[in-house]
Parts: C-alpha cells; structure tokens; sequence
C-alpha cells in the first residue's frame, strides 16, 4: 500500500480542525465565538468582510466542526462545539507524550 494513502486514511479526520485554524479569519471568528452566541450579522460587523467571505469561513469551520449555526427566523447564530476543541486536544495530548521533555 502506498505509504501517502495510509497517511490520508489515518489522519483524514484529524486535519481538517487544524487546517481550520490555519487561517487569521478563522481564529478571529472563533475569538468573538468564545464569548458566546452571535448572530452571522454581528460577526459581520465586528470582522469588516464581505457576507460571502464569512460564510466561506463559516463553512470550513462548520465543517471541522468546530461551530455550529443555528437559524433564528432570517438569522443564523452561531456558536462554538466543545466536542471539536476536544478531540482536537486529544490528539495533541496524544502526540506530545512521545515529545522529548
């Protein structure tokens, strides 16, 4: 078996958390997220970019599952998943017991 595909099966579902706070963007959404719910409009307003952008943005984080979107009439809030981060700190808790100290 191809050793780039054994990496990609193994670490598939590892990747895409890191690779959604690989971006400034990403870090400053999840900055205004860590005080709680906001409405897409707010983070509008506090991030100065364009709708398409943050639901670009939005999306990957979503889909690392690091946010969830809950709609509220024409609005969406938002907020950050617990469970992401945490497995998330699991897998770097894992890596760094075979760190040198």
């Amino acid at each position: 078996m191809n050793a780039s595909i054994i990496l990609e099966e193994s670490t598939e579902g590892d990747t895409a958390g890191f690779q959604a706070l690989s971006d400034p963007a990403r870090l400053r959404i999840l900055d205004l997220l860590s005080s709680g719910t906001r409405c897409v409009c707010e983070l509008e307003v506090e991030m100065s970019c364009p709708s398409n952008l943050l639901a670009y943005h939005l999306g990957i984080l979503r889909d690392a599952g690091l946010v969830e979107g809950t709609k509220r009439g024409r609005r969406t809030d938002y907020r950050l998943l617990p469970d992401g981060f945490q497995m998330m700190r699991a897998k770097l808790d894992h890596l760094a017991k075979g760190a040198p100290r």
